[in-house]
């Protein structure tokens, strides 16, 4: 079952008996419990019926032997087991195996598994699979975040443009928590149905709209050297908010998509082949005439090089804001 489709049914109040939730991305994890947690039982109600445990201290017997009581004056009782990844002998509790067969349907039992996954041919894992609520995990790749940070936004009833959901993507990274965090701070004075902007981004988390990593590929991409100075001048001057590794990675992702578009036979679906927002194909397009393939390739080939030079091969110790202006210098002025 995928994260939606959960997310939906519980605020239905439709509860399974048992939800197993594995995987990689700790946060939809910690959605979907934490979800549980507020939603089965009114606040009242959890003095008697909501049961917290930890995998570290907690045993296989522990957890059926609560999961097995029946609510007190609630329709449901809850059992959560945080860090379960640590219980030990899990795969081998026949106590557990033969809960998992005939769960009792007034608890809510959840299991936080976090980084690991359970070997799906053993018992244990065949049971979990079929007789469970069974989440899998995974962390979102790079380009998949801004369309996280837009769902996140309209989820709290508010809208956010290509530039500025992209913009909010390059600087907070794939930390979804963290992107959750800072999407709080910025709807938290707004009036209902409103636009985030790129002013109220700097207002609020400090991003600035004028220097970030999109207004420097945009100033590379226009071959603009004043502005793409102005930028990474800016960069050496905040090098805890803009490491050279992280500007490094950024731009070479970049690079490889305008070489990409060089070669795409059907420019009209650049977007899709890219995995961009068609609002951004106008830019890979004008970098794509203003750089050729065999320039892109060596300013690949450059990244590479100031990639290493940034983690201290063959460098003579470069202060960031050093190696950065002198790697735009070398873009510029690539024949």
């Amino acid at each position: 079952m995928d994260f939606e489709t959960i997310v939906e049914r519980i605020k239905k109040r439709i509860f399974d008996p048992v939800y197993f939730l594995t995987g990689d991305e700790p946060f939809f994890i910690d959605k979907i419990s934490r979800m549980l947690e507020e939603e089965v039982l009114t606040d009242d109600e959890k003095s008697f019926n909501l049961t917290v445990l930890y995998g570290l201290d907690a045993t296989d017997d522990q957890i059926v032997s609560y999961a097995k009581e029946y609510p007190a004056m609630a329709s449901h009782r809850v059992v959560i087991v945080r860090e379960a990844q640590h219980l030990r002998q899990l795969a081998d509790s026949k106590n557990l195996l033969a809960y998992l067969h005939k769960p009792v349907p007034t608890t809510v039992l959840v299991f936080d598994y976090k980084y690991k996954k359970i070997d799906g041919r053993t018992e244990l894992g065949k049971l979990l699979k079929s007789k469970t609520v069974y989440f899998q995990s995974k962390q979102l790749y790079e380009n998949k975040v801004p369309d996280f940070i837009e769902r996140q936004i309209a989820a709290r009833g508010f809208s956010v443009s290509p530039v500025v959901k992209q913009l909010l993507a390059a600087s907070l990274g794939t930390n979804l928590s963290k992107i959750e965090n800072e999407i709080g701070k910025l709807v938290l004075n707004l009036e209902a149905g409103a636009q985030i902007t790129t002013e109220i981004v700097e207002q609020n988390i400090g991003i600035s709209k004028d220097y970030n990593i999109f207004e420097l590929q945009n100033a590379l991409g226009k071959r603009d050297f004043p502005r793409a100075i102005s930028i990474v001048n800016y960069f050496g001057a905040t090098p805890k908010d803009f490491p050279a590794v992280f500007v490094l990675v950024m731009l070479f992702a970049y690079f490889r998509k305008v070489f990409h578009y060089h070669f795409l036979k059907d420019k009209r679906s650049a977007a899709a082949q890219l995995s961009v927002s068609p609002y951004f194909v106008k830019d890979y397009e004008q970098a794509a005439n203003n750089y050729t393939t065999t320039q892109v390739r060596r300013i690949l080939g450059l990244l590479r090089q100031y990639d290493q030079m940034s983690k201290g091969v063959d460098s003579a110790q470069m202060q960031d804001g050093e190696l950065l202006r002198e790697l735009i210098y070398k873009i510029m002025m690539i024949p």
